[in-house]
């Protein structure tokens, strides 16, 4: 029989048979609740030894998920079925690295976020994303740029070539920077008001020059409709047009989408919140990211959280990447989303 030590070690061995006997106590064939728990226990902890856990409610539900028959066991075809799209992709993600729109006008430009109310330095992400590239295996890397239309709908000095509804809080007239309008339509269209930036060939929509570009990263261009705001890499904002990252993703298998860049409470909370609504498995590095509104930063982060994210220091990555940090909220994310697919053991969705 196999200890706690020598179960953890087999599922990156890949020996499936080996971990369902270690697993299976008493013999009979299959797991009870109390062997699976035993599973989630090697599953989910890092390679210095600490053991994260799932609630009691997260692994009755995972539980069930993989105990498709409802017998109260999970017999030899369920556990293979939870191995092959449950266990192996924990213990052997795809990752993905995003970098959300590290761009001149945020840093040092017509919309340097320094000037904002959280004053944060833009520049300081350069250096944690670049130590990233160089020390992190990731299996693709992806650069997100703001690419506007010089009429863009969020540049405050287009405000005269739109009619503002009656019922926007603020009229055309009172409109500053920063504020949230409401256009007419149909349909109705609220719009934050920015400063012109990311002008399409400009300097200010250039990658900032400090950053590193890594051979075969996929570039992603958004906000390229005058007529409607993109903050998410994936969409724009009235969710009309797609961009290219969903299917670059597909096309290399990605199950794990670790975002970061500016701003943190804009585009990249945008993109992460789009990333789990997916059902990508998504960690948001915190020490890459700087925004605009520290209410907003915060309320960023919890989102993230009660969303089954993960919020790591990049110092963390690496470990995860490699699949010796493994962390529970990740698994139960991963479940719930075969869940809500409907995947079952005959492989039908």
């Amino acid at each position: 029989m196999f200890s706690e030590v020598d179960t953890s070690d087999a599922f990156k061995s890949g020996d499936m048979d080996a971990c369902f006997s270690a697993f299976d106590k008493d013999g009979d064939g299959c797991l009870d609740p109390v062997e699976f728990t035993s599973v989630c226990r090697a599953l989910f902890r890092n390679d210095r030894g600490q053991i994260y856990s799932l609630t009691k409610d997260q692994l009755d539900e995972v539980f069930a998920i993989f105990d498709q028959n409802n017998d109260g066991f999970i017999d030899k075809d369920e556990f293979t079925f939870c191995w092959n799209n449950w266990i192996k992709i924990i213990v052997h993600p795809t990752n993905a690295f995003l970098i959300v729109d590290v761009q001149n006008d945020f840093i040092s430009g017509t919309l340097d976020i320094s000037h904002c109310a959280a004053q944060q330095n833009g520049s300081e992400v350069i250096d944690p994303i670049n130590k990233l590239l160089d020390t992190v295996p990731f299996d693709a890397v992806f650069y997100s740029l703001d690419w506007h239309p010089s009429d863009h709908v969020s540049f405050i000095d287009n405000l005269p070539q739109r009619k503002v509804h009656p019922s926007s809080g603020i009229s055309a007239a009172d409109a500053k920077v920063y504020d949230t309008v409401v256009f007419e339509g149909p349909p109705l269209m609220k719009q934050r008001l920015w400063p012109r930036h990311c002008v399409q060939d400009s300097w200010g929509a250039e990658l900032h020059k400090d950053l590193k570009v890594v051979d075969n990263a996929v570039k992603i261009y958004k906000g390229t409709n005058p007529e409607v705001d993109s903050y998410s890499v994936f969409w724009d904002n009235k969710k009309m047009t797609e961009t290219t990252l969903q299917s670059q993703l597909k096309k290399v298998k990605a199950t794990d989408l670790y975002v970061c860049g500016l701003a943190y409470d804009v585009c990249v909370g945008a993109s992460a919140f789009d990333a789990q609504s997916i059902g990508y498995r998504t960690v948001l590095i915190d020490d890459c990211c700087r925004g605009v509104d520290v209410n907003d930063i915060e309320a960023t982060r919890k989102s993230v959280i009660d969303n089954h994210g993960v919020i790591v220091n990049s110092s963390q990555v690496k470990a995860m990447v490699e699949g010796r940090d493994r962390r529970p909220e990740l698994g139960y994310k991963l479940a719930l989303g075969l869940k809500k697919k409907g995947k079952l053991i005959n492989g039908n969705n």
